[in-house]
């Protein structure tokens, strides 16, 4: 089967443009039976961030696209770190050096400079002017003599072959015409992307390259190189830029693009996955609350378009309320929220005497279906509105009977309507229960009852409506908290 690779560099956080590229390659892999490599690219070892690799291999396992070969799970084509491959880009280089299609480059940092700034003063886009290409034999062995440092340029040819991009179609850049010959390896021995990442796709046998479009003009250059080595190159597709809504970068700034802020904050992973697939494309339908199964049996790359992917934030809410609402109907997945629910509790209340009972599976689940399709996070359901869930309220019979002087006759009434009702029942027959409750007092209003009965059941003045705060509860713990209320 195929083999894609996604590969970040180790210098932040896993955002969302990133979590897409690695879905696209992993839905790829997984819908062809291929494999789905991670390849850290730390060979700008001035920005990389200790960590960091660790953290993007900990989220796409928490995203659910695990890697089959990474640096932490190894496997045939490894290291799978740039930096500890850097014999191979070594032994590359001296291949192209020794077939004339590299060259030393002796220009100091101080030329390259002036080149660049008078380039500027042009109006022209800086690019190195190949001295260092027409240096004979002699001449470089001259300057090695006198030790002086150099690096490995790769020669532009004219005339490069157009290619099919899987998503763009037909391409061609002429390299040569627009930029000098790129640095293929540092005077440290390190590489820089072009030529790590064509010798690492062919020795690790890549057969697709799916990365992000900004590396469309780059791949002419990627094919001369291979074109060079002799070897087969990948086939290309180049996925359109993720913006924002307004068809802005998404900003790392922002900071709120970060996958961990996102677990941080509650949002499943699920909904993560559809809302950067929905605004993208190769699916054959976009419909909210897609599964990864279901993604991966829609795709096709000939279906991804070219346009930007416009992201909504503000819409990823509402996927999580849709993914949520799968997973408490899941009974496997359900179990999990239930503990997750728990700790929730324990957590935010665990000061105020939560009572043995209230974190009972059965009461914890119950919850979660009844309020299912009502909540965007399970974080939701430690609210402030939902404590009456978690805390038990200590009332006294004497402040319901400051509300109404029939307390003790309501509390009866209700009781009694409690024992009557179905195991299921739903808020619109309380409802009617409940009005019909109120003509058989004396003299208490409608509107004195419920606030008597939200204060017995909550001990707050606000909050969801009564039947609500019943069905949620459920007959038993509601005849129990008015039974402690009047006979305190």
């Amino acid at each position: 089967g195929p083999r894609v690779r996604f590969g970040p560099s180790p210098t932040g956080f896993l955002h969302l443009g990133g979590l897409r590229t690695a879905l696209y390659n992993y839905i790829f892999a997984k819908k062809h039976r291929g494999t789905f490599i991670l390849r850290v690219e730390d060979t700008d070892q001035n920005r990389v961030v200790p960590g960091a690799a660790e953290g993007i291999e900990d989220m796409l396992d928490w995203a659910g696209i695990p890697p089959d070969e990474s640096p932490r799970r190894g496997g045939p084509a490894g290291p799978y770190v740039q930096s500890l491959r850097l014999e191979l880009y070594g032994q590359a280089s001296a291949a192209l050096l020794a077939s004339g299609a590299a060259y030393r480059c002796f220009c100091s940092p101080q030329r390259l400079e002036l080149l660049r700034r008078d380039a500027l003063r042009r109006q022209q886009t800086p690019r190195y002017d190949n001295r260092c290409r027409h240096l004979t034999p002699t001449e470089v062995a001259q300057k090695l003599s006198q030790g002086l440092d150099c690096v490995i340029r790769f020669r532009l040819e004219k005339g490069v072959e157009p290619f099919q991009d899987l998503v763009y179609g037909w391409n061609r850049h002429e390299v040569a015409e627009v930029e000098g010959d790129p640095v293929i390896l540092k005077g440290d021995g390190f590489p820089t992307y072009h030529l790590a990442n064509v010798v690492d796709d062919h020795h690790m046998g890549v057969t697709h390259v799916l990365r992000g479009t900004e590396w469309l003009t780059s791949t002419s250059k990627h094919l001369l190189l291979y074109k060079a080595f002799g070897w087969e190159p990948p086939q290309f597709g180049h996925l359109p830029l993720l913006l924002n809504k307004d068809g802005g970068k998404l900003s790392k700034r922002q900071g709120d693009i970060f996958l961990e802020r996102f677990a941080r904050d509650g949002f499943l992973p699920e909904a993560l996955l559809d809302i950067v697939t929905n605004c993208g494309s190769g699916f054959t339908e976009k419909q909210m609350g897609r599964t990864l199964e279901e993604l991966i049996s829609q795709f096709e790359v000939g279906r991804i378009t070219t346009h930007s992917a416009l992201l909504d934030l503000e819409a990823l809410p509402e996927f999580n309320r849709v993914h949520l609402s799968r997973h408490i109907e899941n009974q496997g997945l359900r179990q999990k929220l239930v503990r997750e629910l728990q700790g929730l509790v324990e957590l935010v209340y665990g000061d105020q005497q939560v009572h043995p009972d209230v974190l009972e599976n059965k009461y914890v689940e119950r919850v979660l279906l009844l309020r299912k399709g009502h909540i965007s996070f399970l974080k939701n359901l430690v609210s402030s509105d939902y404590s009456y869930l978690w805390v038990r309220p200590s009332v006294s019979r004497q402040q319901l009977q400051t509300i109404s002087a029939e307390a003790d006759a309501i509390g009866k009434l209700v009781i009694g309507l409690m024992r009557r009702q179905a195991a299921d029942f739903t808020v619109e027959e309380l409802n009617k229960g409940l009005r019909s409750l109120q003509k058989q007092t004396r003299d208490t209003k409608y509107s004195s009852m419920m606030q008597l009965l939200r204060l017995a059941l909550s001990g707050r003045q606000h909050g969801p409506s009564v039947a609500e705060m019943m069905v949620t509860l459920g007959a038993e713990e509601v005849c129990g908290r008015m039974h402690r209320a009047l006979s305190s």
